[in-house]
């Protein structure tokens, strides 16, 4: 049986990004940390590293062509609030 980890990617908050996350994670969840939006998974530490384009849209905002939904942070005490979405 393997073993599994899991691995924060700290994300910009801007509308699309690519991580690099190892092949078969289980994505978490997405939350803040000391301001910093960051996103957990649950990752087989050996596994090939694959693109996942992380998606934010804030709430208002328009939102084309999204992904499978994850989740949703707040910042700046709750003023601003960004949903994420993920295509991998």
């Amino acid at each position: 049986m393997k073993t599994k980890t899991i691995w924060k990617f700290p994300l910009e908050v801007t509308d699309e990004q690519t991580v690099q996350i190892p092949n078969g994670a289980q994505l978490l969840s997405v939350q803040t940390q000391h301001g910093t939006p960051c996103l957990w998974a649950l990752v087989d530490p050996e596994a090939e590293k694959k693109p996942c384009v992380v998606q934010t849209y804030g709430t208002g905002h328009p939102v084309t062509d999204v992904g499978m939904y994850l989740s949703t942070y707040q910042m700046e005490g709750g003023n601003l609030v960004f949903h994420v979405f993920v295509k991998h």
